[in-house]
């Protein structure tokens, strides 16, 4: 138990702030996922999934901590989120990697979510970043947080959320809802003393305009799909 407690506990100190290894490496895994996403390889689901569980140790530990960062359960939270969609991706990219027998290439064919999709999308957008507020305001940040906080936070989580299940469906507009996360979690998390994770959004903002362009080429160059052949491909 005293290895587990020194894992757990580990940390460097960087600039005299002390960082967990658990952040530091939970966010390689992340921007390592983040590249495979790019490249649109199904490991970068698994991947993905590592980091998230290392990450959600990182912001949840305020709860059992009382001399650790300030709490961010919409960053916690999400990293829940994220397992479970992760897990939808993992299974959808390999279905269609399998089904175009391309073993070994890229797992899906990018291309835009149509009218109904983005309709649907931009709706859950707006429900779940006031409904999400509102139930942050009312679990408490553990400190007197401005009512902006919880805003910026909701956004984040249900932000995220849409953006990776967009990913999974092969959808570019993902990539577009990653800046609008990032635009508002580098400032959060700066705000909330969690510097690497801060830095490394800044770092993700520069990889997601690269992925965006990346995909809009792929679009391009392997010709469009279409969402039923897309569906008939996935219940087959």
């Amino acid at each position: 138990m005293s290895f587990l407690a020194w894992l757990y506990d580990a940390q460097i100190s960087v600039a005299g702030h002390p960082i967990t290894w658990r952040e530091i490496l939970g966010n390689a895994f992340g921007f390592a996922s983040a590249l495979g996403g790019l490249r649109r390889q199904v490991w970068a689901w698994p991947v993905g999934i590592i980091g998230n569980v290392l990450l959600f140790s990182v912001f949840i530990a305020a709860t059992f901590q009382a001399d650790a960062q300030v709490p961010l359960f919409g960053q916690a939270g999400r990293q829940v989120f994220f397992v479970i969609t992760s897990v939808y991706g993992w299974w959808r990219w390999r279905q269609l990697r399998s089904a175009a027998g391309a073993d070994g290439q890229s797992a899906i064919k990018p291309r835009w979510a149509t009218a109904g999709e983005r309709t649907a999308y931009l709706l859950l957008a707006v429900a779940g970043v006031l409904v999400c507020q509102w139930v942050f305001a009312v679990i408490g940040a553990g400190w007197p947080a401005p009512r902006w906080y919880y805003w910026c936070d909701a956004w984040i989580f249900v932000g995220s959320m849409l953006a990776t299940y967009a990913m999974a469906r092969g959808w570019t507009d993902f990539w577009l809802t990653w800046i609008a996360v990032d635009a508002v979690g580098v400032p959060l998390l700066w705000h909330s003393h969690y510097y690497p994770t801060a830095i490394l959004y800044v770092v993700y903002a520069a990889l997601v305009v690269a992925g965006f362009l990346v995909w809009l080429r792929a679009a391009r160059r392997e010709g469009p799909v279409d969402a039923a052949e897309e569906s008939e491909v996935m219940t087959a």
